[in-house]
């Protein structure tokens, strides 16, 4: 239930109509909880998430949708902040904005440094645009997806935090 209202408060303040999240936003919100497989992961690190962000305080309720399932986070203001923790630490995916104060699209840039390394480690853009050629250029990029939408977001990164098996870490 905590889940899904934080995906509903996260739509709700994305939408342009912000004071209703409509009625078949919220039948969407909670169909993608309610198919999301509930982790059971021995291995801490399985259930954490590195949440890339200079602005961490605009992704308050995403952050709750996905304690609510187990999900544990470690946040990084800046790529260089990301590739430290990265060095002693091991996440099951990462979610990263694109532009920061280093630049509009560090997103890419924290992504190219990641395959570079040979870390393959699932990777979604969360940012301000849903464009398809914004969607297709981060695929082709090796991450997961882009999106603006916190339910988009969630059920892709739920997806690859549950089938991490076939991640190659």
């Amino acid at each position: 239930m905590t889940t899904a209202v934080s995906l509903v408060a996260a739509s709700a303040r994305q939408s342009e109509n912000s004071a209703v999240a409509t009625e078949m936003q919220l039948r969407d919100i909670v169909n993608v909880v309610s198919n999301v497989p509930r982790q059971d992961r021995h291995e801490k690190w399985r259930n954490r998430i590195l949440w890339v962000d200079d602005r961490p305080e605009n992704n308050v309720y995403e952050r709750q949708a996905f304690e609510a399932q187990g999900i544990e986070f470690s946040l990084a203001l800046s790529t260089n902040e990301a590739l430290a923790l990265l060095k002693t630490n091991k996440f099951a995916a990462i979610i990263s904005d694109m532009g920061r104060k280093e630049g509009p699209k560090e997103g890419y840039v924290l992504l190219e440094n990641l395959r570079a390394m040979g870390d393959k480690t699932p990777f979604m853009i969360y940012a301000s645009s849903n464009l398809p050629e914004h969607k297709k250029t981060a695929l082709e990029q090796g991450a997961i997806g882009s999106t603006n939408k916190a339910d988009e977001l969630f059920k892709t990164v739920m997806g690859a935090v549950a089938n991490g098996e076939k991640y190659a870490y």
